[in-house]
């Protein structure tokens, strides 16, 4: 869908890479590796951001190392743009309902970094949870959107240890209970 609507696919590789996850950074020759482009083309992107505000920048050691700004006024469209042009987040909110106790559910992995990739990660934090249901929906989820879906099911108390083994570009909150 994103791409009906910009056409510069580098373009969508860096909104995706830097305004997914608020957490995320990236500098040009890692990206240039990542994506598999030239320096050029990055580089024109990345400054065209940067001037348009919806970019900061610092340097960390030798290099420039880009971020989404978040207090840029588009960022919260651009950030529910490419949430909402993966789906998780209508998936996530229908699932929750029927799957028990959940408190969070994070995304984790490449997606939540905002890299590409055909397996998606999710860490669902709840108890009393139904599985059967779960593993049910996970296999017709991939027939339906062509990726794997593998998840980490914890409960509240061990949330904590095991969050801690991430780092914070690599954790995305989809959904909250209200509590």
């Amino acid at each position: 869908m994103l791409d009906s609507l910009i056409t510069s696919k580098t373009r969508i590789k860096l909104l995706t890479r830097l305004f997914l996850n608020s957490n995320a950074y990236g500098h040009l020759r890692g990206l240039q590796t990542e994506f598999g482009e030239s320096s050029n083309a990055i580089r024109l992107e990345l400054n065209r951001f940067e001037q348009a505000g919806l970019l900061t920048s610092h340097t960390e050691s030798n290099r420039k190392v880009y971020s989404a700004n978040t207090s840029h006024p588009l960022f919260p469209e651009i950030n529910s743009l490419l949430r909402k042009n993966l789906g998780l987040d209508q998936l996530v909110e229908k699932v929750v309902e029927q799957l028990g106790r959940v408190e969070e559910v994070y995304l984790t992995g490449d997606f939540a970094c905002g890299k590409e990739s055909t397996t998606i990660e999710m860490l669902i934090i709840g108890e009393n949870l139904n599985i059967q249901y779960l593993d049910n929906l996970v296999t017709k989820s991939e027939s339906l959107i062509k990726h794997t879906i593998k998840y980490i099911l914890v409960q509240p108390a061990d949330y904590l240890k095991l969050a801690a083994t991430y780092k914070k570009e690599e954790l995305l909150l989809l959904w909250k209970r209200n509590k």
